[in-house]
């Protein structure tokens, strides 16, 4: 059996997230749904993480084991005439029997968008999360630079993550502006449970001026939850890209 990769894109709005639920809608059921229909039999897929209810992805990846040969420009089209607006199979390629979307994976790329500005914007609800304080660019960015590297983040770490291990390497963070716009961008080898938003949340205090820039380094070195209590809403969440060897 062949096994496809699957990139994929969505809109979290209306999903109670990428694992499949016996009761609610999920990405990964809506998606395994419409392979059963195409295969005439039982199909599941395995993503390269989960992403929360709200959350979005411009380039999710997922596996599975075609059960019989179908050319992969009409298995797409197929998938995208019975998926619903929401979920867009961007490409499918074939991949060698050992590769895994999940344990072949060695980085991944979150983006988050922010709305800076006192009044809220009716067509980014749900899209980017409003913040309308007044933010120091500059020192953002001076936290910023304690987050690259090798790292315990088990400061950034919600309750309820089944993660053992809490080091994470980060390789990059962008933080940009556009006017009222902010997008903040982390790249890594891997990232604990809602670690980006509560990343996020705590920069964004960082900016208003409520905690020193300098405190990110102080809890890297020794986690306490005392300044990371907050979590950024799942609207502004994009997973952006997930990276595998050549």
């Amino acid at each position: 059996m062949n096994v496809i990769k699957m990139i994929i894109e969505y809109d979290g709005n209306n999903f109670y997230g990428w694992q499949r639920q016996s009761t609610s809608r999920s990405v990964q059921g809506q998606i395994e749904k419409v392979l059963s229909k195409i295969y005439k039999c039982d199909m599941t897929i395995d993503g390269a993480g989960r992403t929360d209810a709200g959350v979005h992805a411009l380039g999710q990846v997922a596996t599975f084991k075609e059960t019989q040969s179908i050319p992969l420009g009409n298995l797409k089209r197929a998938m995208n005439n019975f998926l619903s607006s929401d979920i867009r199979i961007i490409s499918l390629e074939y991949m060698t029997e050992d590769f895994h979307a999940r344990y072949s994976a060695t980085g991944k790329t979150y983006i988050y968008k922010v709305l800076n500005k006192e009044e809220r914007n009716v067509f980014s609800a749900g899209y980017k999360y409003h913040y309308p304080y007044k933010i120091d660019d500059n020192k953002i960015k001076d936290a910023i630079k304690y987050f690259i590297g090798e790292h315990s983040f088990k400061s950034f770490m919600a309750a309820g993550s089944s993660a053992q291990n809490p080091i994470r390497t980060i390789h990059e963070i962008k933080f940009k502006r556009l006017d009222d716009q902010v997008e903040f961008e982390f790249t890594g080898n891997g990232f604990l449970y809602k670690m980006v938003r509560i990343m996020t949340a705590f920069l964004l205090e960082v900016g208003q001026g409520h905690i020193d820039p300098e405190t990110a380094k102080t809890i890297l070195e020794n986690p306490t939850r005392k300044y990371t209590s907050k979590v950024a809403p799942a609207m502004g969440l994009y997973l952006k890209e997930v990276y595998y060897e050549i």
